[in-house]
């Protein structure tokens, strides 16, 4: 039985002092089932009984119409959003809980059907052959529309607005979520990125976009509150094939991040075994924990156990929990009693109301 453990530890993190390193990572839910794509009061319950967290990381949030790809997912760009987020926010600092808004595109994981009829934004207009789920079921992706100047600017000053959305929201701090095969991704990646001009065709273009989203954020945000997260050995999800370029782009994203004070640099573990694919990394943080001199955090299929290790090695400084915390709402709690962890329910991670969303029990 663990009494010492690294995970219940509190800890400086940019701007605040964290109460544990146990971080609630960003998880869709596609509760915000109303016409405005707007936070809900079931909502605010939810985030406001995981606010034992050190750090909550908000569901991705939409930074424009264009932005969206999955049904009842909540925005950050309208007013009737930012008053929805107002409640979620102020439930979780009432609990002394800590809460940032992870700004979302999707890009070409999208549809039509979500865009009146126009085609998702992407690099290039290369299909993901993939599918997309619509309030009419599973629909076939589509070749997206590759982003013209126009668009690229036009979608750096939706990310900045919903920095100053977020800030008026209430929100400590936001996450970029340049990760799992969405927009920032598909620029990384050279299957998904086929362009010719400054946003193409080497690491420095092919990483452009997301460094001028960053610098506009920093405007709005102090660096020490905006977080990053990357996915660097994704392969195989959401049409996204990973090459010899691969690590050598994350390798270069992570050591010019260096360059900022960030609040942490979010890194997910493979999501699928890469062991024998010799140009991708299998142990994310053994990788970059040597590159990042910042706050690292390292997420996927952690538990109690190999949380602990992972911090006592030195190899991360948080630990961010997804799964868990959907049905443990106090998980700091059982991990400090050593308590048992309760299973989730997967039939209902994206189904409207309650049921398997806020009446998971606490332990006590």
């Amino acid at each position: 039985m663990k009494t010492n453990q690294p995970l219940l530890e509190s800890y400086n993190l940019g701007a605040f002092t964290l109460k544990n390193k146990i971080i609630m990572a960003p998880m869709t839910r596609s509760r915000a089932d109303n016409s405005e794509n707007a936070p809900t009061d079931l909502m605010a319950t939810y985030y406001e009984q995981r606010a034992s967290a050190g750090l909550i990381i908000s569901e991705g949030t939409q930074v424009s119409k264009e932005a969206v790809g999955y049904i009842n997912t909540p925005g950050i760009h309208s007013k009737a959003q930012v008053e929805g987020w107002k409640k979620v926010t102020k439930a979780v600092h009432n609990k002394d809980g800590k809460i940032y808004a992870q700004l979302w595109h999707v890009g070409r994981m999208s549809h039509p059907y979500f865009h009146n009829g126009a085609l998702p934004l992407a690099p290039s207009a290369v299909n993901p052959n993939d599918k997309v789920y619509t309030p009419e079921g599973f629909k076939d992706t589509v070749a997206p529309k590759e982003m013209t100047q126009e668009d690229i600017e036009k979608t750096i000053a939706d990310f900045k607005q919903a920095a100053i959305n977020a800030k008026e929201a209430g929100f400590d701090g936001v996450e970029i979520h340049s990760s799992n095969g969405y927009l920032f991704h598909q620029f990384f990646n050279n299957s998904s990125n086929k362009r010719t001009d400054d946003y193409g065709g080497n690491i420095v273009n092919k990483t452009r976009f997301f460094f001028e989203v960053l610098e506009e954020i920093k405007t709005v945000f102090p660096e020490n509150r905006i977080g990053i997260r990357l996915n660097p050995s994704l392969n195989g999800v959401f049409g996204m094939t990973a090459d010899e370029e691969t690590i050598p782009t994350f390798d270069y994203i992570v050591e010019k991040l260096n360059d900022y004070n960030l609040a942490y640099l979010h890194l997910s573990e493979p999501f699928t075994d890469v062991s024998e694919i010799p140009f991708l990394v299998s142990e994310i943080a053994k990788h970059y924990r040597p590159l990042y001199n910042g706050t690292l955090m390292i997420n996927t299929n952690f538990n109690q156990e190999r949380g602990n290790k992972v911090l006592e090695e030195g190899n991360a400084d948080l630990v961010a929990y997804g799964k868990p915390f959907i049905s443990n709402p106090d998980l700091p709690e059982r991990f400090a009693l050593n308590a048992p962890i309760a299973d989730w329910d997967q039939d209902t991670f994206y189904t409207p109301g309650a049921k398997g969303y806020t009446d998971y029990p606490t332990y006590k």
